[in-house]
């Protein structure tokens, strides 16, 4: 089994995927740090998306909640957020609270010893003195890649959590899309054979990236890429659909599309990575947004999606719609990075004894 330790930066970052893979995960085959959506295969996600499942029926009970604190109550965990985030920050400090861990925040790199000068990698290694676990989200694209093999480098290796890096992966936003998909289609034959229409920003959307991987996992997902021919879909996320097998198809007519869809993914304009002033503006993205009428051509049976937060692309109207799934994503994301956590400082077996003894 390849572990970080066995080689220094450079060469673990030449590395192919599926080595790097192997390196962040532990013995039992779940990740130490999660870094990367490609580290989870079909019988983690299982794992997970279960032990999510669990972790939210037992704590419908004052019972249940306590039982839930007890497991880490013993741990701290930092939250590092120096791109600005409120769901995801939200949902992680809850996701700690319920299974009772301890936190600590930074949220502003000016108030922390970075305005003195201190590099990032400086600051994470300070903070790995202190807790127990480390949840990163930053624009600073492979940072929490360096310092997860950084810490594994040291006395007292760390796991961190990416959540968010750069424009490449949103590991863990993949992981609630891949449990909300899950829900809405467990009674109705499942993730195979689904088509998934991702719309919006998708060269820079680094959510549609991270679960076009996840969905692999699934025979015969049809991947439809809709985004105005400056934001279309990277190709190198072409390519791994292509060498796993996956159909796809890449438009710039929503509408077409919209009859054929089992989820629709929307996404909002990334302008925050603009390399010129107004750049995005420029682009006409007026027939990538969802009202009444989109919602009318859509299948009775299929769902709409968001990471958010949303700008005008849906259409506030929408939200009563009970296709609209995106309010649900975001209690996912909360039960599902509970399971992530918990599975991270191994707990899961003690969560499926209690779920079996008192449910």
């Amino acid at each position: 089994m390849k572990r970080l330790t066995d080689y220094t930066w450079p060469e673990y970052e030449a590395l192919p995927m599926a080595d790097k893979v192997e390196c962040l995960a532990r013995p039992d085959g779940m990740p130490f740090h999660t870094l990367f959506a490609q580290q989870f295969d079909r019988a983690r996600l299982d794992r997970l998306c279960g032990l999510a499942t669990e972790i939210r029926s037992i704590a419908k009970s004052r019972a249940g909640m306590e039982f839930l604190q007890g497991l880490l109550f013993h741990k701290r965990a930092m939250i590092y957020f120096t791109q600005p985030s409120s769901r995801t920050f939200l949902s992680f400090l809850s996701a700690c609270q319920i299974l009772g861990l301890r936190t600590g925040e930074v949220r502003d790199a000016s108030v922390s010893s970075e305005f003195k000068g201190e590099s990032r990698e400086d600051s994470i290694r300070t903070f790995s003195s202190y807790f127990d676990l480390i949840v990163m989200r930053t624009q600073e694209k492979g940072l929490a890649e360096r310092m997860a093999w950084a810490l594994s480098q040291s006395r007292r290796p760390v796991p961190i959590l990416n959540a968010g890096s750069g424009k490449d992966q949103h590991p863990t936003q993949a992981l609630l899309d891949v449990y909300t998909l899950q829900r809405s289609f467990e009674r109705r034959g499942g993730l195979r054979g689904r088509t998934i229409v991702y719309v919006g920003d998708l060269a820079r959307g680094r959510t549609v990236r991270s679960l076009s991987n996840l969905l692999t996992n699934w025979e015969g997902v049809r991947h439809v890429f809709v985004a105005p021919p400056q934001l279309r879909i990277g190709d190198d996320i072409l390519e791994m659909l292509r060498s796993r097998g996956q159909a796809f198809e890449v438009s710039s007519d929503m509408a077409a599309w919209l009859p054929e869809a089992d989820a629709v993914y929307m996404t909002r304009i990334q302008d925050e990575w603009d390399e010129s002033r107004g750049e995005s503006a420029r682009i006409d993205t007026s027939r990538f947004k969802i009202g009444l009428r989109e919602m009318a051509l859509m299948k009775p049976g299929a769902i709409l999606m968001h990471p958010l937060p949303r700008r005008d692309e849906i259409a506030p109207e929408v939200d009563a719609d009970p296709r609209a799934m995106y309010w649900r994503q975001v209690r996912n994301g909360m039960w599902i990075r509970c399971a992530l956590i918990a599975a991270t400082f191994d707990c899961g077996s003690r969560i499926d004894h209690y779920f079996r003894d008192n449910l």
